[in-house]
């Protein structure tokens, strides 16, 4: 896309100011107003001009805007009723020839449901909220089973912790959970100044590759199996996963069925160890 036809720092503000949006802390709005930075996040997706892309939080645009000459279609969740009837104008004004990829649906992300979108999406790239980043992210890779490629940008932190192995100080719950679907990577850090406002902390590009064969029928056992394996960090999984199982005895012997040795903590486990604890339960 041409670089006039994205968002800069001018741009956006009059939006802004045209709308009268304020950014607000709790709808975690912070909007990107650097081009480079959106154009680095379209070529980290590393997308195909068949892939139908759902974006969450577009805001004023400046990321639709690079995706809607890259892909066959984009949906756009938006919760701001304002910005989600401006965006389609803001598309038409700056890519029009573009424009008729775009639906905007005004939506909670964390709300949304195969029926509401019109097309069905292969591919999440998005600036989630931070403050519902995890919740968002997982939520929507088991409503749309067919998106196979993720790129999105979150809190540093949250990328540390999304993309962690087994082992690390930082690796935990959503480390997990995130890998249940694909495998996992860092696609790199963003600085503060490419936003407005600009918030307190850096943020990280997350990339996950979605393996096709990811038992979602699994699910609902294995992420319970991780909460409560996380839920006392200090402790062995003999005890932690003992509610699950009845009694810290029955724990030990799944544990042991599953080639799992009931002495180590949940920190240590992979998702496979999980997945395999789980599948003891179908036999």
């Amino acid at each position: 896309m041409e670089p006039s036809r994205l968002l800069g720092p001018v741009e956006v503000r009059e939006l802004a100011a045209e709308l009268g949006v304020a950014p607000t802390k709790k709808l975690g709005q912070n909007f990107v107003h650097d081009p480079n930075t959106v154009r680095r996040i379209v070529a980290a997706a590393d997308l195909a001009p068949d892939d139908v892309v759902v974006e969450v939080g577009p805001g004023l645009g400046s990321l639709t805007l690079a995706l809607v000459d890259s892909v066959a279609a984009v949906a756009a969740l938006e919760i701001d009723p304002r910005l989600a009837g401006r965006l389609g104008r803001t598309v038409e004004q700056r890519a029009s020839c573009y424009a008729e990829r775009l639906e905007v649906v005004c939506v909670d992300a964390l709300r949304v449901g195969r029926a509401d979108l019109a097309s069905t999406p292969t591919a999440l790239v998005a600036n989630l909220p931070y403050n519902v980043s995890v919740p968002v992210l997982l939520h929507l890779l088991e409503e749309f089973p067919t998106i196979r490629r993720v790129l999105v940008m979150v809190q540093k932190e949250v990328a540390d912790r999304l993309a962690a192995q087994p082992g690390s100080k930082v690796y935990g719950v959503p480390s997990v959970k995130a890998s249940f679907y694909g495998r996992v990577s860092r696609a790199g850090t963003v600085g503060k100044n490419v936003f407005w406002p600009a918030p307190n902390v850096e943020s990280g590009l997350v990339r996950i590759d979605v393996s096709p064969g990811a038992e979602r029928s699994l699910r609902e056992r294995t992420f319970a199996l991780v909460d409560a394996a996380f839920a006392q960090r200090r402790k062995t999984l003999r005890s932690t996963l003992a509610p699950l199982y009845g009694t810290a005895a029955a724990a030990e012997e799944a544990c042991r069925a599953a080639g799992i040795d009931p002495g180590l903590r949940g920190e240590k486990l992979a998702v496979g160890d999980f997945l395999r604890l789980a599948r003891q339960e179908q036999r």
